[in-house]
């Protein structure tokens, strides 16, 4: 990939005043029926900047064989520059811990794939040159939802 420049909107669009900047959740929601809960999910969402996101998607042939990255690019949402690219990346009924396992291992999965692709974002820049978002295989959830399901 050859060097690139910014212009002040591309920074604007990193978020981070020196480099990509995005965001991974684990979430534990109580529906609430009457005077209880009646019952509790944990959710994996991302939101990831405009730019990384636009780059990875215009070199997605380079993550050809990073499927958590390829999901990611397929599933998610623009909600606009303050919320960037959102994907809901799992849920699940919280039943027992085998099941905060899981949510913390898909948060770790997706937090991984935002690494890798800040990586390729920062060697374009020039500000590190790292093998790091080099594809790895992934255990991306069939539990995994489109923003759609939500």
């Amino acid at each position: 990939m050859k060097k690139y420049t910014l212009t002040p909107q591309n920074r604007d669009d990193l978020w981070g005043e020196d480099g990509p900047y995005s965001e991974a959740y684990l979430i534990k929601e109580q529906r609430i029926l009457d005077d209880s809960v009646s019952r509790t999910f944990l959710r994996v969402e991302a939101r990831i900047n405009p730019f990384t996101f636009r780059f990875v998607k215009k070199h997605k042939a380079h993550f050809k064989n990073d499927s958590h990255i390829q999901a990611i690019l397929e599933h998610t949402i623009y909600r606009g520059i303050k919320e960037g690219y959102f994907i809901n990346v799992w849920q699940d009924q919280y039943i027992n811990d085998s099941d905060l396992l899981n949510a913390e291992q898909m948060l770790t999965e997706t937090r991984e794939a935002i690494i890798r692709m800040h990586c390729a974002v920062m060697e374009m820049l020039g500000g590190m040159k790292s093998d790091s978002y080099i594809p790895t295989r992934s255990r991306w959830a069939s539990k995994r939802l489109s923003p759609k399901t939500r």
